[in-house]
């Protein structure tokens, strides 16, 4: 028997297309988040909206847009900061520091920030326009009063681990995609993180907001394009 040539096949399917025939996601170049992909939405918190005290600027803009890109996720995890009292990354922890500014710590160098997402108190809430009733998960970090911890999966010594990486490996979850506060923080962190635990990793640019001190946004999207971390809109997902 011949095979059918292109143009007879097409005949015989009414005419249909070859891009008919493809899933719209794909036909569209757009990324679809199956079952083994999960959405991470990172600290959007009372003490980073405007009027907090560690307020990002414009970080209560990406509230609607990820209550509606995480209506296309099967899986979505919270993160909330959740810090003790005098916590070390607290400029008022420090005699005669003020905020911004860098000192060292056995770990490393660390900014410190003003009071913020202090545990228990309406700062540390996660923001009440946020709206995903189907997550599944909420990992706090940031409680142990030695160490700050930016990342979702590993405190800011590189050693202590949230048991995040451990959960997406029990669930299957290969693929995570990521929003929240603030891009060159706990996003960033947490984005190259996952690419050292061996996640394919997205940062949906349009919804995160920066804090960008001493050029910090541009450095931490140099250092997530170096990790193979994908940088990508919220259009370009199928949700």
């Amino acid at each position: 028997m011949q095979l059918m040539s292109r143009r007879s096949f097409l005949a015989a399917a009414g005419g249909l297309s070859l891009a008919s025939l493809v899933p719209p996601a794909l036909a569209q170049g757009k990324l679809k988040p199956g079952a083994d992909a999960a959405l991470l939405v990172v600290d959007v918190q009372n003490c980073f909206i405007p009027g907090g005290s560690l307020a990002v600027k414009g970080g209560d803009e990406i509230v609607p847009l990820i209550n509606k890109i995480a209506k296309g996720f099967q899986n979505v995890v919270l993160t909330q900061d959740w810090h003790t009292p005098g916590h070390i990354s607290f400029a008022s922890s420090h005699a005669g520091k003020k905020p911004f500014e860098t000192i060292k710590l056995p770990y490393g160098n660390q900014i410190l920030w003003p009071d913020h997402c202090v545990q228990g108190t309406d700062g540390a809430a996660i923001h009440k326009g946020l709206d995903i009733p189907h997550a599944q998960l909420v990992i706090r970090k940031g409680y142990n009063p030695k160490v700050d911890s930016y990342s979702a999966f590993i405190e800011a010594d590189g050693k202590l681990r949230t048991g995040l990486d451990g959960y997406l490996k029990g669930r299957a979850i290969k693929t995570i995609f990521i929003g929240g506060l603030a891009t060159d923080f706990c996003v960033a962190w947490s984005a190259m993180d996952a690419r050292k635990l061996g996640l394919n990793a997205y940062v949906i640019e349009d919804a995160c907001r920066g804090i960008d001190t001493q050029g910090s946004l541009a450095a931490a999207w140099k250092s997530m394009e170096k990790a193979g971390v994908k940088r990508i809109q919220s259009s370009e997902l199928a949700v």
